[in-house]
């Protein structure tokens, strides 16, 4: 039996869900920072939508990374655990932060 990976559309398919993570992120940013504004901004609600922003483009630098990884290499390198990590955390923070908004 072969141990050559046979990558495919593998990495294509990766990338891609990779933007829509990001964009997902960027809908939820958006939607605090309108959410935070609406009705009269408080202190509050404006230092959630800070934090789920400042999150989100914690989130964007990784992924961008990622994206350009996949996209230029044949055979792409692991992500590494505290990348993963650190996409997995800003990914349930910015959720998080999103939900206390809307409460």
């Amino acid at each position: 039996m072969s141990t050559d990976r046979d990558p495919g559309l593998q990495p294509e398919r990766t990338r891609l869900a990779w933007r829509r993570t990001t964009l997902s992120g960027t809908v939820v940013a958006v939607l605090a920072v309108k959410t935070a504004l609406h009705g009269g901004a408080t202190p509050p609600s404006v230092l959630a939508a800070t934090l789920c922003c400042a999150l989100w483009l914690a989130f964007l630098r990784i992924a961008h990374g990622r994206i350009t990884t996949l996209a230029s290499t044949h055979r792409p390198r692991a992500l590494t655990p505290p990348h993963a990590t650190a996409a997995a955390l800003c990914t349930v923070a910015v959720a998080v932060c999103g939900a206390l908004l809307v409460l």
